[in-house]
């Protein structure tokens, strides 16, 4: 199971992960709390992830970078 890329859908308390593999089949579909997103994302391998523009998602996306993750944030016009 090789994702290549995850969508995160942010929220208060509990956040839903959805991966794909490199051709576009849905690999992983799982609901974190807050307390556990930075140990699932330090173990998995590096991805792009894109999520939201929230008020979360900055600090969500500097910690993921740092875990060698790239992230894009998706904002509304």
């Amino acid at each position: 199971m090789k994702i290549t890329t995850i969508g995160i859908d942010l929220a208060k308390t509990v956040f839903a992960i959805h991966g794909v593999n490199e051709h576009g089949q849905v690999v992983l579909k799982k609901l974190l709390r807050r307390d556990q997103m930075a140990a699932f994302f330090a173990n998995l391998p590096a991805c792009l992830i894109g999520m939201e523009a929230c008020g979360s998602a900055h600090y969500w996306a500097r910690k993921l970078q740092g875990m060698g993750h790239t992230v894009r944030l998706i904002g509304k016009r």
